[in-house]
């Protein structure tokens, strides 16, 4: 036990290294030679130093500390403690760091720039780390007035991207904020992994054959539990199963096409998945398996 404590330890600050020199890479090789924007505590940074002779290694960690300060009364400490080593990191090797610039197109620049960062933001937060502090203020105003996290970070970087277009121009912030899209959209992908999964409840008279052609035929695994049906309040009820899955949603249409041959009157329920774990809806079931399965 204490040995899988220790490698998990030592993978999730490997794992968050990495993400700090891919974080590192979008700046220095990318945004910091045009003066791009990201958008958060980064953004802030970068905008300060194109006004300011500051080292941005320096500016990133003062601008930081009020966030960690806050985050140490809204998230767990270990997330801040984990955060401070991830951020005095970054700014470490943005000291040293000396890449040449290899591209002066400004759409390339915005591109790869914010998917270097969003690659790196995405794995140290993957493994418990914070690299921007807006996330941290985004928790903090949630908690206290119930303003969504999202709202928040996109209120935070309205203004940013306002005060860049007045203090440097429209040009830069209009790539600025390009770079903060990709950035943001390679971080979620990188959270939650490029699958997309989707949740199917199905309600129907025929559930015992739905659930195992769903098991043979499409391979999925899936959770039932009872429920009753009924119109009013002295209706006739009846007991059956509801079916709960989980599948990729390139396998929709396959689910649909499998239950309308057995029922197309069924009730169909589907909602996005944020994020899957363990038994076998990431792997769908095995072949072999599914000939074990009880004839109907």
């Amino acid at each position: 036990m204490k040995h899988s404590k220790t490698y998990n330890l030592i993978s999730e600050f490997g794992q968050i290294a990495f993400g700090v020199f891919l974080a590192s890479i979008g700046l220095k090789l990318f945004l910091l030679p045009n003066n791009f924007l990201d958008g958060g505590v980064t953004g802030m940074a970068l905008l300060i130093r194109t006004q300011l002779d500051i080292n941005i290694s320096i500016l990133l960690v003062l601008l930081s500390i009020p966030f960690l300060i806050l985050g140490y009364f809204t998230v767990s400490k270990r997330i801040v403690i984990k955060s401070i080593i991830s951020i005095i990191g970054l700014a470490f090797i943005l000291h040293f760091e000396n890449f040449e610039t290899i591209t002066n197109d400004k759409l390339l620049i915005s591109i790869f720039g914010g998917l270097f960062l969003g690659a790196g933001i995405g794995i140290a937060i993957r493994n418990g780390s914070v690299l921007d502090g807006s996330e941290i203020l985004g928790v903090y105003i949630n908690d206290k007035f119930g303003v969504s996290i999202g709202k928040v970070i996109l209120g935070f970087n309205i203004i940013l991207f306002s005060i860049t277009a007045w203090v440097i121009s429209t040009e830069v912030a209009l790539y600025s904020i390009l770079t903060y899209i990709v950035t943001a959209k390679v971080t979620d992908l990188t959270i939650e992994g490029f699958e997309d999964f989707i949740g199917v409840t199905i309600v129907s008279n025929n559930y015992v054959e739905i659930k195992y052609a769903i098991m043979k035929e499409l391979g999925a695994g899936l959770t039932t539990y009872k429920g009753s049906k009924g119109f009013g309040s002295q209706g006739a009820q009846e007991d059956f199963d509801i079916i709960h899955t989980i599948i990729n949603r390139i396998d929709i249409k396959k689910m649909h096409r499998i239950i309308d041959k057995i029922d197309d009157k069924a009730f169909i329920v589907e909602f996005d998945v944020n994020s899957v774990k363990g038994g076998v809806l990431r792997h769908y079931l095995d072949k072999k398996k599914n000939k074990h399965l009880p004839k109907l």
